[in-house]
């Protein structure tokens, strides 16, 4: 055993994850957050940390990696350990022992709940199936905006037509010197709020187009795009090319964990149970009637699953706690020395 068994057993490190150890906390329960990635926050740090978040409770915008480090900050403060950098291979119930094994890349991990919070599972951006995409990816062609201010004073074409797409055109709109942003299809499929912003915006916005060639020596110098529409090709000047068309995940080895599942998602019931007794799921990687994958949604998966562990592994114990503002000053005068 690498480590003493913890209550709860977090399997994600993204937003449902951090705010699940956080909850657990508030319950005084002992928990662990183990992740494939070497970082906390997800697919905040990870795909978009430039990106401006707008529906987050209590934020009339904040940028994705502020929004990670704030819950990072507020999931460890009870005290939670983390296990990062290795991804899960195996889960395993111990009958005699009442525990859960999960194995990683880096060693055992043993728990009394299992909880999964592992996003999208497994992904990797969607890359250009041109053949000379590959030789400019770093070198002008991009799939992530890491710092919006790399692109100051650059001719930018951004592709794609959802929510990521739209925001990083809308944020970049203030330091390049032009961009233009193409998506095959007619309609977005982003909040119509950021629409409207990039409509109002200086993007050059052409639609029914798609990208048929990009070249330069030894960096992006300059793209074709075809116009379905005309059933013509123009040729562009640029000096960066971002890429959003989606992303291809997979649930890796949980898919072998013979819990129920509902597509590429985790099957559970209204108390985030799956269908393994002490294995709940939170946040993107769990569907049920009327889902909706937003962070704001599995916030509220997280303080769900949470109170209904703590009824499971101590039955006498209230499914409502009570209210944070009483209860985070009890806890802080229990930890508090003397």
């Amino acid at each position: 055993m690498d480590d003493p068994p913890v209550d709860v057993l977090i399997i994600g490190g993204g937003p449902a994850g951090l705010f699940s150890a956080f909850y657990a906390g508030l319950r005084q329960l002992s928990a662990r957050i183990v992740d494939s990635l070497d970082k906390l926050g997800g697919q905040l740090t990870t795909l978009y940390p430039e990106k401006q978040i707008y529906d987050v409770a209590g934020f009339p915008e904040v940028r994705a990696k502020e929004l990670a480090e704030a819950l990072i900050q507020q999931g460890l403060q009870f005290g939670a350990s983390t296990a990062l950098g290795h991804p899960v291979k195996t889960l395993r119930f111990h009958p005699d022992s009442r525990l859960f094994e999960v194995r990683t890349s880096g060693g055992c991990h043993f728990s009394r709940v299992v909880l999964i919070a592992a996003g999208i599972g497994a992904f990797t951006p969607r890359r250009l199936p041109l053949p000379a995409a590959r030789s400019y990816e770093g070198r002008g062609l991009a799939y992530h905006v890491r710092h919006v201010a790399a692109y100051r004073g650059q001719r930018v074409l951004i592709i794609g037509g959802g929510d990521s797409a739209i925001e990083w055109a809308n944020a970049l709109a203030a330091v390049s010197h032009s961009q233009v942003l193409i998506h095959r299809r007619d309609a977005f499929r982003a909040v119509e709020a950021s629409v409207t912003r990039l409509r109002q915006g200086p993007t050059r916005i052409l639609t029914s187009h798609e990208l048929r060639d990009i070249g330069g020596i030894g960096k992006v110098e300059w793209v074709t795009l075809w116009d379905h529409t005309t059933q013509t090709e123009q040729r562009l000047q640029v000096d960066a090319v971002l890429v959003n068309t989606g992303f291809e995940s997979t649930l890796g080895p949980i898919q072998h964990w013979g819990l129920a599942l509902q597509g590429s998602a985790i099957a559970v019931d209204s108390a985030m149970r799956t269908s393994q007794p002490g294995v709940y799921a939170v946040g993107d990687i769990a569907s049920y009637p009327g889902k909706l994958k937003l962070i704001a949604v599995g916030f509220g998966e997280a303080a769900i699953a949470v109170n209904q562990i703590a009824t499971y592994l101590n039955p006498s114990a209230k499914l409502f706690p009570g209210h944070s503002t009483d209860l985070v000053p009890r806890l802080a005068r229990k930890s508090s020395p003397g």
